[in-house]
């Protein structure tokens, strides 16, 4: 899998760590992936082969000329901790492919191990009953004990089983196979907020990311866009609530008491609809 990742650059990193991101339930790992690349200085580092992974399917006519078709972008950005500890890797793939997804977490991972990193970061959202004016909470989980007491200093735990989806769990289960550490970090996403992008999630995840790797972040944009979020929802809620109302309720005066009045014409019963 090798051959399918083209370097961009050759940097000497300290300790690198990786975090890797893709579309998902609240694109969580997107929004903090991408707030990631804007607020820090990161270069390129190097892409995936799409075209071995994804079939475009059409293209795009610009000023009546058809493009050359276009396919998802899969790349590597790498960034200097000055401050810190780790030099963080970053991989943004703009999709999960539909095939081939366990030699695409393959070529993630030849990365990550040409350039010696000692953790592998997954973000994902776990959708939950919690309601959409609560504060999520982030479970985390690993790839071996001693992540997990780690994990548990920061009281990430959280009890039971857990199923992780797509490659935010396969990339983890690949990377227990090559020896890498690897972590997971879930944030509760309401469950009727699935299908809308969090940065509220994200938000919360990135915070105890950056807390973990030392990294000093801005979060003031994304706190405003995790606030306009919120406000979205609650007018949707409000809305959908003042439907559902109008819906099952009658208004009084046009509830009748059973009694038809003297002189009612019998012919306009159920004349209206």
């Amino acid at each position: 899998m090798k051959k399918l990742v083209k370097l961009i650059a050759k940097p000497k990193l300290n300790s690198p760590v990786m975090l890797a991101a893709w579309p998902g339930v609240g694109n969580v790992s997107i929004v903090i992936a991408n707030y990631l690349l804007n607020k820090l200085d990161f270069k390129d580092l190097a892409e995936i082969d799409a075209g071995y992974f994804f079939d475009p399917i059409g293209v795009l006519a610009r000023e009546y000329i058809v493009e050359a078709p276009q396919f998802p972008q899969s790349r590597f950005y790498y960034w200097k901790n000055k401050k810190g500890q780790n030099d963080l890797i970053l991989f943004i793939g703009d999709d999960q492919p539909d095939s081939k997804i366990y030699d695409f977490a393959g070529c993630v991972l030849d990365l990550a191990d040409a350039f010696g990193v000692e953790r592998v970061y997954t973000c994902a959202a776990a959708m939950t009953n919690i309601h959409f004016t609560e504060q999520p909470k982030v479970w985390a989980v690993g790839t071996n004990k001693h992540l997990v007491e780690e994990l548990k200093k920061h009281e990430l735990l959280q009890k039971g089983n857990i199923q992780i989806a797509g490659l935010n769990g396969l990339l983890l289960g690949l990377a227990k196979e090559r020896d890498f550490d690897g972590v997971c970090l879930m944030a509760e996403v309401p469950a009727q907020t699935s299908r809308m992008e969090n940065p509220i999630a994200a938000l919360t995840i990135l915070r105890v990311f950056a807390r973990l790797l030392s990294i000093e972040i801005d979060y003031s944009e994304l706190e405003g866009n995790a606030k306009e979020t919120l406000e979205q929802i609650k007018q949707a809620t409000a809305i959908a609530m003042g439907e559902y109302i109008e819906h099952f309720t009658q208004p009084i005066w046009e509830q009748g008491n059973g009694e038809e009045e003297e002189g009612e014409d019998e012919g306009n019963i159920g004349e209206q609809n």
